[in-house]
């Protein structure tokens, strides 16, 4: 027995049965954990909840998606910084890596698919790589090209994956006129119109996306999340 009541509550805590709890209550029990990061409990709960006949993408949607919401929004807000961010994360991870064979089959219970990297000339890749994170956690599927990519790179990955977004990421100022190179040769080539295009990075801007033909700056990953779903349901709705 404790010895004081907050020994007792941390005690209750440390011992949560997933396998007691509902189904109600598992799915917000593991939004819990995701966002503290605890990983093998996240990568437990997506185990029972598959034993209990779940389908992988109400898995997704329900479980790891939900929380990751919560995690966006505290993100955007200043109540989460880049570390717990990271550390949920890769709690998503864990149950992703169980969920992701299930869900290959169909892209159904995809909230779309997106390519990323980072522009040619530039090596920095922490913003990118939060929102690669942030994306997968809203249900994206993504395909991370990483740093100093070339037109021909993003145009090959474009090719080989067909996604829905590409997504270009630049933190030099030197660097971030590459993205019109890219765009100007995504009209040349007559595939402009087939991408939805969102850049990000520090030194950009609303006035600069617009200048370089983008269909949209993201200010942060939380707010990438956001234009993503708006952009892909306007296309899918159009």
């Amino acid at each position: 027995m404790a010895e004081n009541d907050n020994d007792s509550n941390y005690d209750d805590e440390e011992d949560i049965d997933l396998n007691a709890l509902d189904d109600d209550e598992l799915v917000e029990q593991m939004q819990d954990d995701l966002y503290d990061g605890l990983r093998e409990e996240v990568i437990e709960g997506t185990e029972i909840l598959l034993k209990r006949g779940w389908e992988a993408g109400d898995v997704l949607t329900k479980a790891l998606v939900g929380g990751m919401t919560i995690v966006g929004i505290d993100f955007r807000d200043g109540i989460l910084f880049v570390p717990e961010v990271l550390s949920s994360a890769n709690a998503m991870k864990g149950g992703m890596e169980i969920l992701r064979p299930l869900l290959s089959a169909s892209d159904g219970s995809r909230a779309g698919k997106m390519v990323i990297g980072t522009v040619k000339g530039d090596i920095h890749d922490i913003g990118k790589n939060l929102v690669k994170m942030m994306m997968e956690g809203a249900g994206f599927e993504v395909i991370d090209l990483g740093i100093n990519q070339s037109a021909e790179d993003f145009f090959a990955a474009l090719e080989e994956h067909k996604p829905d977004i590409l997504g270009m990421s630049a933190l030099l100022t030197t660097t971030m006129p590459y993205m019109k190179v890219v765009i100007d040769e995504m009209v040349a080539q007559g595939m402009r119109e087939d991408y939805i295009v969102l850049v990000g990075g520090a030194p950009l801007n609303e006035e600069f996306s617009e200048a370089v033909g983008a269909d949209a700056y993201c200010r942060d990953a939380a707010s990438a999340v956001d234009i993503a779903k708006e952009q892909v349901a306007l296309r899918r709705a159009s």
